[in-house]
């Protein structure tokens, strides 16, 4: 078999679609609406390519078709497209390659080596003292940033094997983003951070302290979130995360980071209508040049307060306030981690 990043000249091309999902190709895939064979489906791309290449029935599955490929770049992306590619071997590995998907993917922490691996392939989804795009591990072989998808892939590939195998090879890759990763962790266990379910909301509270983003503290336009960490604690199947700054907090609304797929072990999680939640929070809301509106502009995203130019705004709201408008119960069944 053959990997081709998709581009339109393969658009009518016979071929299998692995992770993403493009036009004339038998899915392999967990993206929603994928048509992938019912025996074979899997929560991440990567235990789909798994369980195809030790399905005795492979040859059926793939009709004999070379060509592999995917419209993006990112660590199940990556996983599954060399799983498919390299074929029985990778079974060898298939415990660090579903651990380092899922990490990418939903932002889990199943094992340490799955986090790392991930880091290097893809990136870290939290603060960090990088801030360079793109993946870390083509950067580092091309010695300058690739913003070229394909390019990435034909860097990566070769590489990951090792990668899994030999992760401390790579530690200049993922060392900054660990260190931050584990000091979110350790500000959960130290109760310095907090995840408050409420159960009748099925909705997590969790509230971060500002000193991870670095003395300058938290600025929306430059940092994302120690989504990791998160999920890491957080249960309910909308998470309300509160970024205490001196003027007030900073909210985002989020559904669990894997929601966005189609899974078979994790729970579906529904979207809500936020509507009246959120013309509830506008009547008591006094930072008047603000909305609250519903955000979907990532994948998990649901709602947010913003400026008038889309950008996050600061809320004069405290976290519990937020929290009982947003669950159906204001009913607090834990408080702590």
């Amino acid at each position: 078999m053959r990997f081709e990043f998709y581009h339109q000249g393969i658009e009518n091309t016979p071929k299998l679609s692995v992770d993403g999902i493009v036009a004339n190709s038998l899915h392999f895939s967990h993206w929603e609406g994928n048509e992938t064979p019912a025996e074979l489906k899997a929560d991440t791309s990567t235990e789909i390519a798994l369980n195809l290449v030790a399905s005795p029935n492979q040859k059926a599955f793939t009709r004999d078709l070379e060509l592999v490929t995917n419209n993006h770049f990112d660590t199940d992306g990556v996983l599954s497209v060399w799983t498919v590619l390299t074929g029985a071997r990778a079974l060898d590995l298939r415990e660090q390659l579903i651990s380092a998907a899922e990490a990418g993917d939903f932002s889990e922490f199943n094992s340490e080596l799955g986090v790392r691996a991930s880091i290097v392939i893809q990136g870290p989804d939290q603060a960090s003292s990088s801030n360079d795009s793109g993946s870390p591990l083509a950067r580092h072989l091309a010695g300058k940033n690739v913003d070229d998808e394909a390019r990435a892939y034909e860097l990566v590939l070769p590489e990951v094997e090792r990668v899994l195998t030999r992760i401390n090879d790579y530690e200049p890759l993922w060392r900054d983003a660990w260190r931050d990763l584990e000091a979110a962790i350790n500000s959960f266990e130290s109760g310095r951070y907090s995840v408050h379910e409420y159960t009748e909301g099925q909705l997590s509270l969790v509230t971060l302290g500002p000193e991870i983003f670095g003395t300058q503290g938290f600025d929306p336009a430059r940092h994302t979130l120690p989504n990791t960490a998160v999920s890491r604690y957080a249960r309910g199947e909308i998470y309300l995360i509160a970024i205490p700054v001196s003027e007030g907090c900073f909210y985002q609304l989020d559904y669990p980071y894997y929601s966005w797929a189609e899974t078979v072990k994790r729970p579906k999680i529904q979207r809500r209508d936020l509507g009246a939640k959120l013309s509830q929070l506008n009547e008591i809301e006094s930072n008047r040049s603000a909305t609250w509106k519903v955000d979907t502009r990532q994948m998990t995203s649901a709602a947010k307060l913003l400026n008038p130019d889309g950008t996050s705004a600061v809320s004069k709201l405290l976290p519990t306030e937020v929290a009982k408008i947003l669950s159906t119960q204001a009913q607090l069944s834990t408080t702590g981690v």
